[in-house]
């Protein structure tokens, strides 16, 4: 529902500069059409890329009333009767415990659709069933709560491994490793190249920037892989032999808390799995005292459980880890360049950070790793 070309009012309140707003910031870096204001007051009137690093220029304001005005002078946002399609939006970029916000964004969202804005949200909080928000809806505008399980799921049945072309799956050693980010700097990559390149968000940063795919932490576990293979089939219609769909990993087989990665592989029945791992990281982040196995024992119990559940005489193998995706962003270049020789000298497999340097050699290596 959220358009390419919609206008975006984006809700950062006191998480610009922390992981409670990565929502936002992944949008910030990844989203192609506009984004007119960040609303953090935090940080308001201060420079977007010397607090985040991101280089994009999108004035920061401290509330929806100091936003409001850049939309009325930008053409396309019209917000009090646009074409469809281009109504400005505001997105709830933030990701607070619990899903509930606090008083500040409230009343923001309440001007927001005043004024005649429509709202994205991917809370587990459902905005949509607030009826307070719900009767300050103008019309012809719309609350879009994406964190939804799809209507009339099926099961899963291996239904995408007889689809044409590639299908590259992310898999974590760890949540919030960068799987999504690795995705889309892959498909940037790919469509400068002249690639069939197709991406397939399974969480809310990634519908929201994409504008389709599944919340797969929305979804009955029992249904979780016919939803992935559902957002899977839609996302290669009319693929060809030479098409790349880019599923975003969810979660990791890691994580104590985590059952993501299986109905991704089932869901998605990859023809290669690319690893994403933070260098230097031996432990579960948020649980010190989950280990993390060797990568090559991870890349070992990665690849058979990719090899379980295909349909006999698939036209790919099963799949394999062909590259790793580093993430760097934590060292300086130095640091970083010895833990990408390391890593690939330890597994034996290409070893890239593709936000770091571009997603032009880790796409080259993957290129050549499947054949």
């Amino acid at each position: 529902m959220l358009s390419a070309a919609a206008p975006v009012v984006l809700l950062l309140h006191h998480g610009l500069d922390n992981l409670g707003g990565k929502t936002g910031l992944t949008l910030l870096r990844y989203r192609s059409g506009p984004i007119l204001a960040v609303i953090d007051p935090d940080h308001a009137g201060g420079c977007l890329r010397e607090i985040t690093g991101i280089d994009r220029a999108v004035p920061v304001v401290a509330s929806m009333a100091q936003a409001l005005p850049l939309l009325t002078s930008a053409p396309s946002s019209r917000a009090d009767g646009g074409e469809p399609g281009t109504a400005a939006v505001a997105v709830v970029g933030l990701a607070p415990a619990g899903g509930r916000l606090d008083e500040g964004v409230r009343a923001d969202l309440e001007i927001a659709l005043q004024a005649g804005l429509c709202l994205a949200s991917g809370l587990h909080t459902r905005l949509g069933d607030d009826p307070h928000l719900a009767a300050l809806v103008q019309p012809g505008r719309w609350i879009w709560d994406l964190r939804q399980e799809p209507a009339e799921l099926p099961v899963a049945s291996a239904l995408a491994a007889s689809l044409p072309g590639r299908r590259w799956l992310a898999v974590g050693s760890d949540m919030s490793v960068g799987k999504m980010s690795a995705c889309l700097e892959l498909q940037a990559a790919a469509t400068s190249r002249g690639l069939d390149a197709r991406f397939v968000g399974t969480g809310q940063a990634g519908i929201l920037i994409s504008g389709r795919g599944v919340a797969l932490d929305a979804v009955r576990v029992d249904y979780a892989a016919g939803a992935v293979e559902r957002a899977v089939l839609d996302a290669a219609e009319a693929a060809g032999p030479e098409t790349l769909v880019l599923v975003e990993g969810q979660g990791s087989f890691c994580h104590p808390g985590s059952s993501a990665t299986l109905p991704l592989l089932r869901g998605s029945q990859p023809t290669a799995l690319l690893l994403v791992h933070r260098a230097g990281q031996v432990t579960i982040r948020n649980h010190p005292q989950i280990p993390l196995p060797p990568l090559n024992e991870l890349i070992t119990t990665l690849e058979a459980m990719a090899a379980l559940a295909r349909p006999q005489g698939a036209a790919a193998p099963p799949p394999r880890v062909r590259a790793i995706a580093l993430n760097t962003g934590h060292l300086g270049a130095d640091a970083a360049a010895e833990a990408l020789a390391a890593t690939a000298a330890l597994t034996g497999l290409p070893c890239h950070d593709p936000v770091r340097a571009g997603g032009g050699s880790l796409l080259e290596a993957l290129l050549a790793q499947a054949g």
